[in-house]
Parts: C-alpha cells; structure tokens; sequence
C-alpha cells in the first residue's frame, strides 16, 4: 500500500516533485478516512502546496469536493515584533484551531516554524464560542460587552473579520473564521432575522438560521483575564509595571500591537498544535523541515537578546 498500516511505521517517498507530491497527497486524503499533516519547512512551500492540493482536490469532480484542504498560517511576525499578526490571519488560524479536533478526513499543511509556537488551550475556544439563531433572545448591551471581551473592534461600518457595529436594532458583525459578515435584525429583544451582506456594497446576500461565533483573538480579554495577565506579569518580570506601556494599555483595556508575544501570560498552561489534532491523524514531513527549525530558534535566541535589555518592555525568554 501506499500508506504504511501503522504507527510504528515509517516510509520515505524519494523523486517525488512537488507537483506529484500533492497528487500522491491528494489521492491518499481522498482515499482514506484520515487526517493527513504536512509539515513544510517554510509559509512559501506550504501555500504553494495548500494550493496544488485546492486543485486535485476541487478540480476532479464531485469526489474531491469532501475531502477538505487547509492551511494553519504563521502569524507572518518576526519574534519578538511590535506589531499584531493581521486579522485576517488570525481569523484563519482560529477557523481551522476550531475545526481540527472535528475533522475525520483531509489535509493540513502548516510551516515548521508555525508548529514551534504555542497555542491556547483547546478549553479556550470550546469555551468561548457563541451561537447565535434565529428565535433567540439577545440583549444588545450584554452582547456588546461580550463581544469586546472576545476582542471585537466597534466601528462604524463592518469591513472587516473582528469587526462590529450597532445600529439601533441591527447588529452587523464579521466574526472570525467567517467569509461574509452577518446582519443580525431584532425584534425588540429577539432576533428575527440573519443574513449575509457584501461588506464592499454592504448589501444582504442569504438568510441563514444560525451562525458560530469564535473569540477575535487567539487569547481572552474579559476582566478574570486582565487581572490573571497582569497577576503573571508582575510574578514574571522584576520591573516597574507602572513605566512599562503594554501593562497599562491592558489595565485600560487596549491591546497593545505585539501582545501575541505574552501568550502565555494570558493561561495556566498552553497547548501544541498536536494537542487540537484527531486520533487519526497521520503525518508527513517535507525535506528541509530539520534546517528550518534551527534557523528559527537562533532568531529567536538572537532577537531575544538584542530587544530584550528594555526595562519598560520585558521579553518572554524562548
């Protein structure tokens, strides 16, 4: 067989370029019920190969179309960085953290520097995901409140995901994870209506009954939060948390850029990206994937020590 019976086994393919590596990936995903892993040494190789696998997968008639493909993106940040991922990438990576544990057949790719980072625990997106149909009761102050301790941004028009804004009794918003943006119409307090809309035309497109609701950040922001945050960094760092910025933004309630850096100050204890996958999950590395690895912990060893010496921003060691 093409693919070794158990565990203990292992195979290596040799020859194989990368367009007959997605072939031979997308007939074994297509043909087995498994979640198959692909860990490739770099972003670039792992969209190129997320894409060819989007072809033989989508592209061959109605037997692929089941058989899901997906990307588990880096956060595209140096370490250490002051600046946030993109909301798009984070509503990605959401999406498919949210998905994983459910998946009995299909493909992710992820880049060997994503696997390195941590992640929240499973229980915090269990926990935190909201559903909303139509028929429920929905107060919109309560779910205002919530959805800025989920780290939505209010704003006047909805553009993009993470993104709510209150119009008397229409609550448009683009939750993580989603395509389109949904207008949410209320009967006083009860919602009648859910659609879709154009965020370009903000036009409705589709009704629908119900929708999930993912956090906007891989990390929470309601008040227990804040305070088990600032509680770990003031036991972490020997500074003044009064001159340091980011402690205050947080005690303010804004999220400063670059707090994905502080993960771990957010939870207890974090997770892997191996603790989201499914029982059956078999996995394939790529060629290079050892190299990539060791380059990224002497960046981030190096960018340690040279941004680590300001007092007003203490670093997280690796």
């Amino acid at each position: 067989s093409l693919f070794p019976p158990g565990r203990e086994h292992y195979k290596d393919w040799a020859g194989l370029d990368s367009g007959s590596m997605a072939a031979v990936l997308a007939e074994l995903a297509r043909s087995q019920d498994h979640l198959f892993v692909v860990l490739a040494p770099n972003s670039s190789r792992a969209q190129h190969l997320a894409d060819s696998l989007e072809f033989y997968l989508t592209g061959s008639g109605d037997q692929g179309n089941d058989t899901p493909v997906m990307l588990f993106p880096d956060w595209e940040t140096l370490p250490y960085d002051r600046f946030s991922p993109h909301q798009d990438i984070i509503s990605q990576r959401l999406k498919t953290l949210f998905q994983l544990p459910r998946i009995e057949q299909g493909i992710l790719v992820v880049p060997m520097t994503t696997v390195l980072h941590r992640l929240p625990p499973r229980a915090f997106l269990g926990g935190s995901v909201l559903l909303m149909e139509v028929g429920q009761r929905l107060d919109i102050d309560q779910m205002r409140l919530n959805l800025d301790a989920a780290g939505y941004r209010c704003v006047d028009t909805v553009y993009e995901n993470g993104d709510y804004a209150v119009r008397g009794a229409l609550l448009d918003l683009y939750p993580m994870g989603s395509n389109l943006p949904y207008r949410i119409d209320l009967f006083d307090e009860e919602i009648e209506t859910l659609r879709t809309f154009d965020p370009e035309s903000q036009r409705s497109i589709d009704k629908v009954e119900r929708i999930h609701l993912l956090p906007a950040k891989e990390f929470p922001l309601d008040k227990s939060a804040l305070t088990g945050f600032r509680a770990r960094f003031r036991e972490r760092f020997e500074v003044d948390h009064r001159r340091c910025p980011l402690y205050q933004d947080l005690s303010e309630g804004l999220v400063p850029p670059g707090i994905e850096y502080y993960l771990p100050l957010f939870f207890d204890e974090l997770a892997s990206l191996f603790d989201y996958l499914p029982d059956n999950t078999r996995l394939f590395t790529l060629p290079g994937i050892e190299q990539s690895a060791e380059h990224f912990w002497q960046d981030v060893r190096t960018r340690h020590s040279e941004q680590g010496v300001d007092p007003t921003r203490p670093l997280l060691p690796p």
